[in-house]
This record gives structure tokens, sequence and C-alpha cells, in this order.
């Protein structure tokens, strides 16, 4: 089971906001900074370790321009033997630049030509990196410490308010200097600048038999104020793939959606808070535009209130009021009541949110899938009742140990309708059996599943085809339950992006940068030609066990009468069944009246309701006449 320290939260992702320490420093009204740093040293190794390095770095600049384009981004290039200046050149006017670093690009929103400029770069990198960049001499090791200063110089002088500021380190050399070297204890020295300064650093490492025992661990724990002890060496490739997977924070910002007090007596209760399990896709804002300037037309809503006479309807007074100053009217014993916004608030907001507790029951109780309501997640924290997370901790292993589910009475928020929930427990999954960076995002805690109520359950009639006339024999039942076997997926929706926010994605970058994206979905965890090859011997039975279908010939349908196609035919009418009421009536009730000719409607009108219209009235307006007459 993975272990869960009460004292500390889990940090299921690095930079993740679920620390409440970290939550109380922060402010989430300011922007993400992420500040990629490469190390030339890469390209010592063959020009391809540079290359995907760059490539991490391209997949994060196009996801990030999609996901969103406010975050800051920029690069430096380290232990370089040149310094050009980047093509914004006045933004290092203020910027003390040392030696062997290269600033590529200042720390900007992502913008369609910044993207463009870095493709750019991208085509001829192979062959123009050496010489315009080139490797610091005589080892390929710069001044580690003064690289640092320089990017936190680059995030202090960035202009924009930061809420969370992260310095990402793609190298392969494990350690920048020598372990003697004065070079090696103000690399170290500057660790402390970066917690002060509450700057997270990442280093990324190129290859997978990476060691951080020289220098790197003991720099991570000092500029993240951990015990030595507490470092734990991540997986290379994972690390990798998070940092390139700029929509991992579309699909699971795990910012919290509230906090309340989860009762379990009258006198026991604890603080908690709950997130959602996914982030809901925030699809782009449908516009109105302009035709002549494809300006977009900004609409205000005016709410007008109007006094009119009650004989003439004339309009007495007229004022316009705010959203909040409505009000609500209805009879009560014959005089008209209003009812204010602000005292229907009130009525509303009668409790805080909260949870109580109701009871317990077994896990088998609960079904494998609830669809009436997503699910939430529920974590503790110490913010209101000290203690919460011991107490939590001591639930949930019980609920674990015994197989238990606890049911509770749940309000969201506030003005909102209790909902009946079961907190089922669950635990996060083991690192060595899940491969998938994705799956670490789920940790140890209670997941809120919301039960149905009557509302929720549909009754659908199955006798149409439930009967007996359907029933297969008990060798095709079989038969059936070895294709279903054959064709089992294991089925991973944390794998699987938003299909058509995908493809709205792809037709902006074709639209934008003339790019085409590789998004498959679903058809990553199909193989169709696999599939075939598992069904394949089993098609000959097939055809022995059933009757072959044969397809019914497809029928001509008839065309509407709003088609403008011409009602079916009737029989000659002759004036002695015209002149019969219930005929009539019958016409009336089969709406076949618009097949009588005009003639015939006026006869109608004129012996059963003594009533003649014009010569030129159209048939539609005589049918209507004889309907509304034959009520």
């Amino acid at each position: 089971m993975s272990t869960w320290n009460p004292e500390n939260d889990v940090d299921l992702l690095s930079g993740s906001e679920d620390e409440e320490e970290v939550a109380m420093k922060r402010d989430y009204h300011g922007r993400e900074a992420l500040l990629f740093v490469v190390d030339a040293n890469l390209q010592s190794a063959g020009v391809e370790r540079l290359l995907e390095a760059l490539n991490i770095i391209r997949t994060a600049f196009i996801s990030g321009i999609l996901v969103n384009d406010k975050d800051l981004i920029g690069l430096i290039f380290a232990n370089t033997k040149h310094s050009p200046p980047p093509l914004e050149s006045s933004a290092l006017d203020s910027i003390v630049m040392p030696e062997n670093c290269a600033v590529f690009l200042p720390l900007r929103q992502l913008t369609k030509p910044i993207v463009e400029h870095y493709l750019e770069f991208m085509g001829g990198v192979e062959t123009q990196f050496g010489e315009m960049y080139g490797l610091a001499e005589p080892d390929g090791r710069g001044r580690f410490d003064l690289m640092i200063r320089l990017c936190i110089e680059l995030l202090e002088k960035c202009g924009k308010k930061l809420n969370n500021a992260k310095i990402v380190y793609l190298t392969d050399v494990t350690t920048p200097h020598p372990s003697s070297s004065n070079h090696f204890q103000a690399a170290l020295q500057k660790a402390s600048d970066l917690e002060g300064k509450e700057f997270e650093f990442h280093v990324i490492p190129m290859v997978d038999d990476f060691d951080y025992e020289p220098f790197y661990k003991e720099f991570i724990t000092l500029s993240r104020a951990i015990e030595l002890d507490a470092f734990q060496v991540p997986d290379a490739q994972m690390l990798r793939e998070i940092l390139a997977d700029r929509k991992l924070k579309q699909d699971f910002l795990r910012r919290c959606l509230g906090h309340f007090s989860f009762y379990l007596g009258p006198n026991l209760s604890m603080s908690v808070q709950y997130y959602n399990y996914f982030q809901r896709r925030a699809y782009p804002r449908k516009v109105q535009i302009l035709r002549r300037d494809n300006s977009v037309v900004r609409s205000k809503r005016v709410i007008m209130v109007q006094k009119k006479d009650e004989e003439s309807q004339d309009i007495l007074h007229e004022y316009q009021i705010k959203t909040t100053g409505g009000w609500y009217s209805c009879n009560v014993g014959g005089k008209n009541l209003r009812i204010s916004m602000d005292q229907l608030n009130r009525v509303r907001d009668l409790h805080k949110p909260r949870m109580m507790l109701l009871g317990f029951k077994h896990r088998s109780s609960l079904p494998e899938v609830s669809y009436s309501k997503p699910s939430n997640f529920m974590y503790p924290d110490d913010q209101s009742v000290i203690g919460s997370k011991r107490l939590f901790r001591a639930l949930w292993e019980r609920c674990l140990a015994r197989d238990k589910i606890a049911i509770c009475l749940f309000m969201c928020k506030r003005k909102s309708i209790p909902r009946y929930v079961a907190l089922v427990p669950v635990e996060a999954p083991d690192k060595d059996e899940e491969k998938g960076y994705r799956s670490l995002l789920c940790g140890d805690g209670f997941k809120i599943v919301y039960l149905p109520e009557s509302k929720h359950i549909r009754h659908i009639d199955m006798f149409d085809w439930n009967n007996t006339a359907n029933t297969a024999s008990d060798e095709g039942v079989e038969f059936f339950q070895k294709i279903i076997k054959k064709l089992r997926v294991d089925y991973q929706p944390n794998l699987i992006n938003d299909p058509s926010l995908d493809a709205l994605q792809a037709n902006l970058l074709a639209l934008s940068l003339d790019f085409t994206s590789d998004s498959k979905g679903i058809e990553n965890l199909l193989d169709s030609t696999q599939q075939d090859k598992r069904i394949e011997k089993f098609l000959p039975d097939y055809e022995k066990i059933f009757i072959e279908e044969v397809e019914p010939a497809k029928k001509r349908t008839a065309k509407s009468d709003t088609t403008g196609a011409s009602a079916p035919k009737l029989a000659k009418l002759d004036e002695e069944q015209l002149k019969s009421l219930e005929f009539v009536q019958g016409l009336i009730k089969d709406q076949r009246l618009i097949s009588c000719t005009a003639t015939q409607l006026q006869f109608i009108l004129a012996h059963h309701f003594d009533c003649k219209m014009v010569k030129s009235a159209t048939k539609a307006k005589m049918v209507a006449q004889i309907e509304e007459l034959s009520i």
C-alpha cells in the first residue's frame, strides 16, 4: 500500500497546488512562468540528444499555446561558447549577462510569431547550433551559479506578477563542476537563493541512468528546504513526458474546489477539501463579429421596469434596475407578495457547506459505476480544525481494512441542494506497476460518489426485443462469449484526450502554424489488424450457427406534406357523402380535408356550417375555417 503521511501532504506531481502551506503563500491571481535551460553539452554525445531536448520544448510550446497562452515561457542555452542576442535584444537591457550563457527567448507570453520563430530555429539547428552557440571551452563547463543568477533575474524582471515560477534544466551531465572546486560550493549556495525567492528548480535528465548523488540531490533538497533523506529519485522518462505535455494542466488542474467541515458526530468534526478528478473543458467562447472588419460585437444586458396604464396600456413610467435589484412576485390570499433577491438569497443561504456522516455500508452494496454525476476526490487539511489529517487517516484506514463505505449528506456550496453521497476509500497506484505519469495524479483519500435519486432512474420497456422470438441458442450464446473475450480491451481513460477538443486544436494549429498533429485519441488503444486476426478463425462457425442474414429491400419513403408532396389520393367523393356530418367529421379527424377540391370545401361550409367564403379563398384557409367551426 502506498504510504500517506498525515504530517506531509502527498506531492503527486511536482509543482501541484495541493499543499496547504504553499496555497496560503501563493496568490492565484498571478501567472505561471516556465524557464527552460538547455545544456549545450547535450551535443557532445551526438546531435540526436540535443534534438530530443529541443523537441520536448517544441511540444511544450505548441501544446502550451493551445492550453493557456497567458503563461510565460522562456529559453536559455547554458555552457555555450558564443552568446548571440535574442530576437528581442532590448529585453536584456536591464539584465547582466554572464559568460557562457545565451538567451534565446526572454520570458514572454506564447504568441504565434514566437512559436513560428522557434520552429524556424528548429529547422536548421542540426547544422547551425555548433556554429551559432558552440560549447564552452576548455571542458564545456560554464559557471552554474551565474546561470542560476541569470534565471532568477529574468524571473524577477519579467514584468508580470507570478504565482508559480519554475526553472527546468535539461542536461545529461551529473555535476556542473568538480566537487573540490570553489565553483561547486558557489553553485550549492545558489540553492538558498531559489528557496528564498520561492522559485522551483527541476532537473530533466536526458539519459535514463542519471546519477543525482554527485550534485543535484543536495542542490534540489537545499532549494526546496527538505531533508536529504526525503529526496526520491524520479523516473527520467516520466519527467520528460510530463514536461512536454502541457495539456496535463488542462486535463488535471488540481486546484481545490472548496473547503468544508465533515461532521462525524455531535461534537466531532474535521476540515476537508475536495477536487475534480478531471478539469472541465474550456472550449473557446463563441462570439459574433461584424462582416466589414471582423470586430467583435459586444452585448450588454439591460433590465427595464415599466409601469403601464391598465386601460390604454400606455407606458406611464420606465426605469432601469440592476440584476440584484429585481424581485419575484406571487399572489397569496388575493394580494400580490413581492420577494426581493436579497430575501431569497437569505432563505437559500441557511447553512454553510458541510458534510454529515449518516452511517456505513459494505462496499459491495455500491454499484461499480454510477451515472448520475461525476465523482470528486476528498482530501484533509488542517486549515480550520487542527488534527484533521490524523482523524481523516484513521477513518480512511478503518474503511479500507473493513471494506466499508461511508454514507453522508453533502452540501458542496452555499445555496445548493444537499445530496446523498458515498465515500469510497481509494489508494494511490503503485509506482512500480503504473508507468504512465497520468496515473500518478490519483492519491490516497476518499472518492465522493453521488448516489442517484428517483429522477435519475429511467424505466425502459424491454418487451420489444426481450421475448422468446429473439432468444438465441445455447451454442450461439457460448460462441459470442468467446468473441467478447477475444475483443476485450484494457480501457484507460486517463490516456485519452477529448476527441472534439483535439480536433478543434488540430484545426487551429493547421490554420495558424500550418502544422499537422497526430492525435488518434482512442485509436491508440485499438489495433484493428490484431483484432481481425483474433476473430478470423471464428467466422466459419458463425456461418454454421446463425442463419445468413438477408438484407431487406429498401422501400421508398413517402414524402411528407411539409416537403410539398401531394397528399394520398382519396376515392372519388360524391355529394351524398359530403351531406353526412359524420363523414365530414371523419375527414377532419384523419386530416384528409386537404384532399377535397375547393368546390367540395365550399359545399361543406355552406351545408353544415352555414358559412360562405369568397371564391378567391385558398384551400388552406377553407380547411382551417372548417376545423375551427367543427370544434
